[in-house]
């Protein structure tokens, strides 16, 4: 992020999604975050799997809102003033390759920012289960999110 360190932007961005009411409720942890790359975490718990046929996989709607919010974050942290900037969505596509089983972790890169849209691609993995396995991708994604610049 223009004009901040890792750490401080880690910190400011965690402390918007602990005042946001759906990504607190969802847990979501900040993990890295600079410029143009954003990783988010969101926790597995059962309130958040699906019921029935799938019986504790996580919902998908769950994986779409981390890459939706990765991808928005990382294009936000790609700007000049990525404090006094906002981003909307306005085309998100995601495609799940399995069933999620655990801890979401979401890596955002930015492809690019123009003077009012920016785009950002997105994998969603599941953590390794032992030491000298390899996480699991169980989503991709790709957003455009329309860029509000103070600059």
């Amino acid at each position: 992020m223009t004009g901040f360190d890792a750490d401080d932007a880690a910190a400011l961005i965690q402390s918007y999604v602990d005042d946001h009411g759906l990504l607190s409720f969802l847990g979501v942890s900040v993990e890295d975050a600079s410029d143009g790359e954003m990783r988010l975490r969101i926790p597995y718990h059962e309130k958040l799997t699906n019921h029935g046929p799938g019986e504790g996989d996580v919902h998908g709607g769950i994986a779409a809102t981390l890459i939706d919010t990765a991808g928005g974050l990382a294009v936000r942290s790609a700007l000049p003033k990525p404090v006094a900037a906002n981003v909307a969505t306005i085309d998100l596509n995601v495609s799940y390759l399995r069933p999620a089983r655990g801890d979401l972790i979401a890596d955002a890169s930015v492809v690019r920012v123009g003077s009012t849209v920016g785009v950002a691609e997105i994998s969603v993995v599941t953590p390794a289960d032992t030491a000298d396995a390899e996480p699991t991708e169980v989503a991709v994604g790709r957003g455009s999110f329309r860029v509000f610049r103070d600059d």
